[in-house]
Parts: structure tokens; C-alpha cells; sequence
């Protein structure tokens, strides 16, 4: 079963007045989803997500006229030979490593869809796990900078839906993060796992205010504080008390920056994305370093419902796997074009697609609805 076709499909949507939700990267104005399609000559086709990078048209153009052509014609069941072209003739040279990584992802993720059909089973038994339930918390794009009470209000919602943890949004400024902890922290109770994600808004210094008060609250994670290559940070954040592990990964890259992440010994909690992370396959050798270390994997998961699919399974099938992040945003038509791949039950778990690949059915006459838009998806004010 050969790789006949290879294309990349751009999507995008604009928030509507009212469904912004502000964070340490910028204000949201619009979201944006690359849809990779992957054909064959025994007509399998298999679907995948690449993260946009914030530029969808560059990663789509990269996609269409560079990592295509190197695979056509391969073998669609040999995402390992497919992964070493790339890596060998794109991302070990000639730059773009990043934008190489995601564009590889949505392409390896159609890959695994492709044998998961082609084999009759769901993606977690074809990597060596089972359709289980695993626990998830409420993420996305939601709980953002907002007075405190209505914060808590957010908060409380997700907790009656299931939810028995969620993510609040640091890097307003030391000061209104703590007093947004505390009273969500007060409001909820002890019963919720509050997690936390500064979105590498964070100074040295916000750490060291900020990082006690989280223990205090008994927080699950403080992540992402400072930029993905602010190693110098991490390690001295670590520092700071043993009772709050550091979260990164959504923004490193193959196995290759996870492996520095394990040598500067500052990150305890891994989150690649499987739309970023250079897919599936690379998700499981990442996952693999990690179990070595009890290092857990609590993967960040992007707009669409493939890459959620994908990530439940890939969950299911790993040793070491944590939350899972369910998308809560209130404005998210991606989420659920293709039908609602994940429902939170009241044990406050999720559970994988039960379909063959992905288990995600695919209809393309929504994409027409979601036109590429262009411009930023943030409003950063400096």
C-alpha cells in the first residue's frame, strides 16, 4: 500500500465579540487548524493535525511543496522509514526545524490512521494498549485573565460538568495570579486539582512569588513559566520548592529537545503535542525516555477533534500517561466537526474513539465552512 497523495488543508475561524479569552501569549482573535489528508493506492485514506505554528500558510506550503514530495510513493505503513526521510533530508539540516516538526506531525499522525484502518483496530490497541478511561482536566483555550469571582464561577461550572481538575491562566502580573489562585482555590475547595500555565509570561522573579503560593494551594503544575529554550530558568525554578513540579514540552520538538529537557533536570512533567512533537511516532519514543525517569506525560492537545482523537489513544496505549487536556473553549467549532470525540464522565475520565485508526470520521464538505484566514491569531499588547 503505496502513498499516492499528500495535502495539507487549512482552516480557520474567527472568535465572536464576547468569546476572547486573554492569556500570557495575547488576547485570541481567530483559531487556526491544518487538516492533513493522506491517500493511498488501495484507497485508504488517512487524516492527521498539524499545528499552524501561527503561520498555517507557511506550514501548508511547507507540507505541499518540500515533505510531500520526499514521501510519495513510500510505503504508508512505514511511519518509521517515512519519520527518518524527513528527519534526514528536512529537519537535521537546511533550518526550518520547528516548522519541519509540525508539518511531519499531521502527516505521521494520517500515517498511524492509515494502519490502524488498514489493520481493522483502534490506534491504543495498535500501539499496544487498550480502549481505557483516563483522566482528564479542563483546558484549552479557557479559564483566562478575568476578575477573580468570575473566574471561580468558570471553574465551578467544569467541576458540576465532571471535571475534577482544571487549568487556570498565569503571567497577568504575580500579584493578580495569586489572588486569582486563592480564590479559586477557596471557591473550589480541596477536592479539584488546580493546575496552572504562565505561557511563558514569567520572570525569575514572578517564579519566586508566585512558585510558594502554589504549594500552599497544593497546585498539580506550574507550566510552561518561561520560553521552551530558557533552560537557565527551569533549572533555577526548580529550585524554588520541591512541591510544585515544572511542566514544558507543547513547544519542544522531536525526541532530540525532549532528551535536553531530561538533561537540564528541570521539567518533571512532560506535555509534547502530538501535532507538534513530530507525531505519533515520535510521542511514543518521547514517552518512552520519559517512563525510564517516572517521568509522567500529560500531552498538550490542539484545535481539532484528530488531534484529541489521536492523543486519547496514544494515552491509552502509554505506561506512563497523565491528564489528559480536554478542550472546554467556549467558542470552538473544531472541537466538534467531527462529531464529539470525547465526553467527560462523572468519574471525571475519558475514554479513546472506539472506531478503527483515529476513529474519527472524516467529512470534508465542513472544511468549506472554515475557510484560511490570515493574519495573527493574538492580540499581544507589549
Amino acid at each position: 500500500m503505496k502513498i499516492t497523495a499528500i495535502q495539507a488543508i487549512p482552516l480557520s475561524f474567527r472568535l465572536p465579540e464576547g468569546k476572547t479569552v486573554t492569556m500570557g501569549v495575547g488576547s485570541t482573535t481567530k483559531r487556526d487548524a491544518i487538516i492533513v489528508r493522506v491517500q493511498t493506492d488501495e484507497g485508504i485514506t488517512g487524516y492527521g493535525e498539524a499545528h499552524p505554528g501561527r503561520s498555517p500558510g507557511a506550514i501548508t506550503s511547507l507540507i505541499h511543496s518540500t515533505i510531500a514530495p520526499m514521501l510519495m510513493g513510500m510505503q504508508a505503513t512505514d511511519v518509521v522509514g517515512a519519520w527518518q526521510r524527513v528527519h534526514r533530508m528536512q529537519l537535521s539540516s537546511h533550518g526550518l526545524g520547528a516548522g519541519a516538526a509540525l508539518a511531519l506531525s499531521g502527516i505521521d499522525m494520517a500515517l498511524w490512521d492509515i494502519r490502524g484502518k488498514a489493520a481493522g483496530m483502534p490506534l491504543c490497541e495498535l500501539l499496544g494498549g487498550t480502549r481505557r478511561r483516563l483522566p482528564a482536566y479542563a483546558g484549552g483555550i479557557a479559564l483566562g485573565y478575568q476578575p477573580k469571582e468570575s473566574l471561580a464561577d468558570e471553574a465551578q461550572g467544569y467541576v458540576e460538568r465532571g471535571y475534577k481538575a482544571l487549568k487556570l491562566r498565569l503571567g497577568d502580573s504575580a500579584a493578580v495570579d495569586i489572588e486569582r489562585l486563592l480564590h479559586v482555590r477557596k471557591a473550589l475547595g480541596d477536592g479539584v486539582d488546580i493546575l496552572s500555565d504562565a505561557n511563558t509570561a514569567y520572570t525569575m522573579a514572578d517564579a519566586r512569588r508566585v512558585l510558594p503560593v502554589l504549594a500552599d494551594i497544593r497546585a498539580g503544575w506550574l507550566e510552561e513559566p518561561f520560553a521552551c529554550n530558557d533552560f537557565a530558568s527551569y533549572r533555577e525554578a526548580a529550585k524554588i520548592t520541591p512541591l510544585v513540579p515544572i511542566a514544558a514540552g507543547e513547544n519542544h520538538y522531536t525526541r532530540f529537545e525532549f532528551a535536553q529537557l531530561l538533561e537540564a533536570g528541570a521539567v518533571q512533567v512532560w506535555q509534547p503535542d502530538l501535532s507538534k512533537c513530530g507525531g505519533i511516532t515520535e510521542g511514543v519514543r518521547i514517552a518512552a525516555i520519559a517512563s525510564a525517569w517516572r517521568i509522567p506525560i500529560n500531552p498538550h492537545s490542539s484545535a481539532t477533534g484528530l488531534n484529541h482523537a489521536a492523543t486519547l489513544h496514544f494515552m491509552a496505549a502509554t505506561e506512563n500517561a497523565g491528564y489528559f487536556e480536554a478542550c472546554v473553549s467556549k467558542f470552538n467549532p473544531f472541537r466538534d466537526m467531527f462529531g464529539g470525540i470525547f465526553e467527560i464522565g462523572r468519574d471525571g475520565c475519558v475514554e479513546p474513539p472506539a472506531g478503527p485508526g483515529l476513529g474519527v470520521e472524516v467529512d470534508e464538505s465542513l472544511f468549506e465552512k472554515y475557510p484560511s484566514i490570515d493574519g495573527p491569531g493574538y492580540v499581544v499588547k507589549f
